[in-house]
């Protein structure tokens, strides 16, 4: 079983080339997205491509192997239903499950996760809205709009929140953001880099930035 700090390492990487949409993925990135500064990266990272779950070039950056690809989506599939889990059996809030899956998704087994994949009915969504992928290691990718291009005045609803920052996600919640709440987009002012959104029957109010705004993505 790989080390937990091969499987942040991997996952990662195919969480910022699927968001970039680029399979090659700068080695600044890595290091951001782990928290380390670029030669830590760089060092872990070339253990990986001798292990043959990366391939890297220098000055150009990594890219997953088939194994790689396989491996992250077995530990993105351990995440993601861990999170249904938390909310859906343990009454966590869906905002605050991402830390604690982090923890989870390097101890759970294999048995027990199909365990809890039987008992919560096979899900396909987690709680932000993130495509669990199957046992088979495949992955539905949906292409959605954002706040920032979706239609004016059309009613929209939540599909996914990309960011799993715990107060972006709790901020987000309590807007009433959540995944699967309908809303209309009011309007935009570029020049001032705001969005205003019409969330629900009761019409609530809100503007957002646009970095927030291009998180929210939208059916």
């Amino acid at each position: 079983m790989a080390s937990s700090t091969v499987e942040d390492y991997i996952k990662h990487i195919y969480l910022v080339a699927e968001e970039s949409g680029n399979e090659e993925v700068p080695m600044g990135r890595v290091a951001e997205a782990l928290g380390v500064v670029p030669g830590t990266a760089t060092t872990m990272v070339k253990a990986l491509s001798d292990a043959g779950l990366v391939n890297y070039a220098p000055r150009v950056g990594v890219c997953l192997t088939s194994p790689g690809r396989k491996l992250a989506l077995h530990v993105l599939r351990r995440h993601r239903l861990i999170e249904q889990f938390l909310v859906e059996v343990l009454d966590f809030d869906w905002s605050e499950v991402h830390e604690e899956a982090e923890q989870l998704e390097h101890v759970v087994s294999d048995l027990l996760l199909e365990r809890i994949d039987q008992y919560l009915g096979h899900p396909t969504e987690d709680p932000h809205g993130d495509p669990i992928p199957s046992a088979e290691g495949e992955v539905l990718v949906d292409h959605f709009d954002t706040l920032i291009n979706c239609p004016l005045d059309t009613e929209v609803a939540v599909a996914r929140i990309s960011d799993q920052d715990a107060d972006f996600l709790q901020y987000i919640s309590k807007a009433g953001l959540n995944p699967g709440a309908s809303l209309r987009v009011v309007n935009r002012v570029l020049s001032a880099e705001s969005v205003e959104v019409e969330i629900g029957e009761a019409g609530t109010r809100l503007t957002l930035g646009m970095g927030a705004a291009g998180k929210v993505l939208v059916r």
